[in-house]
């Protein structure tokens, strides 16, 4: 299933309570070139997609956490509870009830056999 997107600024609560369990904490696009800002984001890229965007995969939601002068600072609202991004790319993993029950950290572990499985 593909992707839904949440663009900075959002409300950080209201997209942790969805059908969605998976979030992933992305760089917003420059506006310019359409191209994500942080490097780690633009090398996994592809495999969010593809893991995604296939007919059996997961439902979730890209977060962009804004552009980097907003990330960088310690207000980001995404840095703040509940969802304490410290890198991206981050994935969290979410249970029924909408709590966080795992997460992937800066690219950390990020190809496919194990991103599968973390997702599962």
């Amino acid at each position: 299933m593909p992707l839904r997107e949440v663009q900075f600024p959002s409300d950080a609560k209201s997209f942790g309570s969805g059908k969605e369990k998976i979030l992933v904490f992305f760089s917003s696009r420059v506006p310019e070139t359409n191209l994500l800002w942080c490097p780690d984001c633009v090398a996994v890229e592809k495999l969010i997609i593809d893991t995604f965007d296939s007919d059996q995969g997961p439902s979730g939601v890209l977060v962009y956490v804004g552009q980097k002068s907003e990330w960088k600072t310690l207000d980001n609202i995404f840095r703040k509870e509940p969802w304490k991004v410290t890198a991206i790319p981050t994935i969290i993993k979410l249970n029924n009830a909408g709590e966080e029950i795992g997460r992937l950290v800066d690219g950390q572990n990020l190809i496919s056999e194990e991103l599968s499985s973390f997702i599962q």
